[in-house]
């Protein structure tokens, strides 16, 4: 059983910064795409970050404030987002495509994590 687990959100100012990590556990055989997205009250799941095949991928309105980055030892993924601003605001959650021990792909999520920037 593969689980994904996220931490890192919270509550910060304007200009603050954060870093959210997600950990894959269970049987894990091979890692391929994995992501960041977010979805703020009302609004659509939105893509933040992607990283396929070694290429990054970031949305429009988070590209020079937001890095994606992966531990493929610790199968961890993190953003780190600087200069955040209020309409950052938003449940982020991870995605992971996995081949886990039934040799099967599959499309795995993390809980969501709340980040709330505040003007």
């Amino acid at each position: 059983q593969v689980q994904l687990v996220e931490s890192g959100g919270g509550l910060v100012q304007a200009g603050g910064s954060l870093r959210l990590s997600c950990s894959a556990s269970g049987t894990i055989r091979s890692i391929n795409r994995v992501g960041w997205y977010r979805q703020a009250p009302g609004n659509e799941r939105e893509l933040v970050a992607r990283i396929l095949t070694g290429r990054i991928n970031y949305a429009d309105s988070v590209k020079g404030r937001f890095t994606i980055s992966r531990d493929n030892a610790k199968n961890t993924l993190y953003l780190q987002m600087n200069s955040l601003k209020p309409e950052d605001t938003a449940v982020y959650y991870c995605n992971f495509e996995i081949l886990s021990d039934s040799y099967s792909w599959g499309d795995y999520w993390g809980q969501g994590t709340q980040v709330t920037v505040s003007s």
